[in-house]
């Protein structure tokens, strides 16, 4: 996914860079105080043990009307992500990043930290405890990204004004000439808010400055083409459609002026050598994990347990590999090395894919299948009303990942969520027949469950039902990708694809891909892997093609701690649901596991285990 969605960093909106987008970029990092992985993980399961005997409903009620308020003020600082949200109050505004605004949030961050400590947290119900961390973390990772990770400083690529004005434009909230009147007051910071970012940044890395490049050419096209095109078609008077013409090339031009900027800080980077490491180092590498992920695990913890887990995927995988190989090679003796096998049985069925042409259409037309699968099972609850778009990325969001979900936020819940699948148009025909191979038959099941049903689509239809929206708004990234890759195995463990072999194959290699995730980041930023080893070890171990390797490689150098989300959180929802199989006996009921596991929003998982063990 590019996936998510749910980080709320202060850029998150000065950027206005998508939610989906923040979750892979910096947002929730270490404490400003020590605090090991372990405590703050261990932190909330504690106060959710003792919180029976100690409830204040006084304090309770305080700590409420606290949250109510934060986040209403929130929302004036950050007015783009409450678009994100369905909160539309601030629609017509586009904060500008000076210094001067940000030192305004740091301070309202740090005056509402300590507002928040002070509550008792022992007192609190187990809901308001563990909403408690969350803002806590989510606050200490605000402070984070921008006193010490400073990315607003050598990523270009965070200031990008498109997404929101997408949303309103696509969304019918109110009237569309309503929304279209609202984008002309919001574009009137668009020159101000381009030349802010560029006094910002004085460190830029390579990937991050090129992709800034593709994504703002997108933005402009989004102003000189989508949104042009809706005004003309509009009812506004022609005195409102002259102004808005003249604001809509004011803010073209900036963006393309930003753009140009870019290209020359490009060329002075390649030229002199003077770039910024895009590799972040150990020891911000850890502090961003402890709260990114926010898991009972260290990143090297990690790192390690993924290491053994790409060992036993890969046994499952030569036992499936050698039941294969007589059908596919019954006149050709099975090598003796494993994984060269496995790769053969892989590379041959891997031709069978859809056409080039067919392969958004393909996507579109598997939803409902998936979804009758998951109804007639009976494996959770669904919402018909709740409506899946499947569509072509916008240019703008291109060139990070080839699949994501757009959903709507808890205060608009009745929105479009939007499948968002980018069509094979810029690669030439061997590029592209080496993404329909990654993508076969089989693979793209797997991609559908896990962006759509009963994947991340699923899941953030009902996080928007959670009582609390503390854990809508500020959802945990690695709870989101977890449930979206548990779901994968969930299925199949349910019947889907009726146990067919190759199916099993190919999602034990969609597995390892989320396994080589972790593996491939933290060895990356940390421990300075190459590309060449990189993308070895990507092609010839996790059994990925070369445009997939490629794809993965860049991103892995645009984003820092994201790639571990997904296995983090799918082994620690799979560990839980094994944990309460085994406590509840023959009362264990999946339906009823998966529809309370969802009903805490996007909590961090640590948190809905104990949440969950302690009912």
């Amino acid at each position: 996914m590019k996936k998510y969605l749910l980080s709320a960093a202060i850029f998150a909106a000065l950027s206005g860079c998508s939610p989906a987008e923040k979750t892979q970029q910096p947002s929730k990092v270490e404490q400003p105080t020590e605090v090991t992985p372990e405590e703050s993980a261990s932190a909330p399961q504690e106060s959710v043990r003792e919180k029976s005997n100690n409830v204040d409903p006084k304090l309770n009620a305080e700590f409420e009307t606290f949250t109510h308020t934060l986040i209403e003020e929130f929302w004036q600082y950050n007015p783009g992500y409450a678009v994100y949200v369905g909160y539309y109050k601030y629609d017509d505004q586009l904060p500008v990043p000076d210094q001067k605004r940000i030192d305004e949030e740091v301070t309202f961050t740090k005056d509402r930290l300590t507002t928040l400590t002070a509550f008792d947290v022992n007192k609190l119900s187990a809901n308001n405890a563990s909403d408690y961390y969350i803002l806590k973390n989510q606050m200490e990772s605000q402070l984070f990204t921008v006193e010490e990770f400073k990315s607003h400083q050598w990523n270009p690529a965070n200031y990008n004004v498109a997404g929101v004005f997408g949303v309103i434009l696509n969304t019918d909230y109110k009237a569309k000439d309503e929304r279209l009147r609202a984008i002309f007051r919001r574009m009137e910071n668009i020159p101000a808010y381009y030349e802010a970012a560029k006094a910002n940044i004085t460190t830029p890395t390579i990937p991050h400055t090129e992709l800034a490049i593709q994504q703002n050419k997108g933005a402009a096209s989004l102003f000189t083409d989508t949104i042009h095109a809706a005004m003309i078609e509009s009812g506004l008077s022609d005195t409102e459609k002259a102004d808005f013409n003249f604001r809509l090339a004011k803010s073209a031009s900036a963006i393309n002026k930003y753009i140009k900027w870019c290209e020359e800080k490009l060329e002075e980077l390649k030229a002199n050598g003077t770039a910024k490491d895009f590799r972040i180092g150990e020891a911000l590498y850890d502090k961003k994990f402890s709260l990114d992920i926010y898991s009972s695990l260290t990143a090297k913890q990690l790192f390690d347990k993924a290491v053994k887990e790409k060992g036993r995927v890969h046994g499952e995988m030569a036992e499936i590999a050698e039941q294969l190989w007589p059908k596919y090679f019954a006149d050709t003796a099975m090598p003796s090395d494993k994984l060269v096998a496995i790769k053969q049985v892989i590379d041959h069925i891997s031709v069978n894919h859809v056409e080039r042409e067919k392969f958004v259409d393909s996507i579109r037309a598997q939803i409902p299948e998936l979804e009758k699968f998951v109804m007639d099972k009976k494996l959770l609850e669904m919402d018909a009303d709740k409506p899946l778009v499947v569509r072509e990325t916008p240019i703008y969001q291109r060139g990070f990942a080839g699949a994501s979900i757009n959903p709507p936020g808890p205060y608009d819940a009745n929105a479009n969520t939007y499948y968002n699948v980018t069509p094979l148009d810029n690669f030439n025909a061997e590029q592209a027949e080496s993404y329909l191979k990654e993508y076969n038959h089989w693979l793209l099941q797997i991609l559908n469950i896990h962006e759509a049903v009963p994947g991340h689509y699923t899941q953030l239809v009902h996080s928007n039902k959670s009582k609390s929206l503390v854990k809508s708004i500020f959802g945990n990234g690695a709870m989101v990708e977890g449930w979206a890759v548990y779901t994968e195995r969930m299925m199949l463990e349910e019947g889907y694809g009726d146990f067919e072999p190759e199916l099993w194959l190919m999602y034990y290699k969609w597995n390892l891909r989320t396994i080589m995730n972790s593996i491939i980041d933290y060895s990356i930023q940390v421990n300075n892997l190459s590309e060449e080893k990189a993308l070895d070890m990507m092609i010839n171990e996790a059994f990925q093609q070369e445009a997939e390797a490629q794809g993965k490689w860049r991103r892995a150098t645009l984003s820092q701690v994201q790639l571990t989300s997904y296995f983090t959180g799918y082994s620690e929802i799979y560990d839980l649901r094994e944990e309460l199989k085994e406590k509840l006996g023959d009362d264990f009921d999946l339906a009823d596991f998966h529809n309370q596991f969802l009903s805490y929003g996007s909590s961090p998982v640590p948190i809905i285990r104990q949440m969950m063990l302690s009912e």
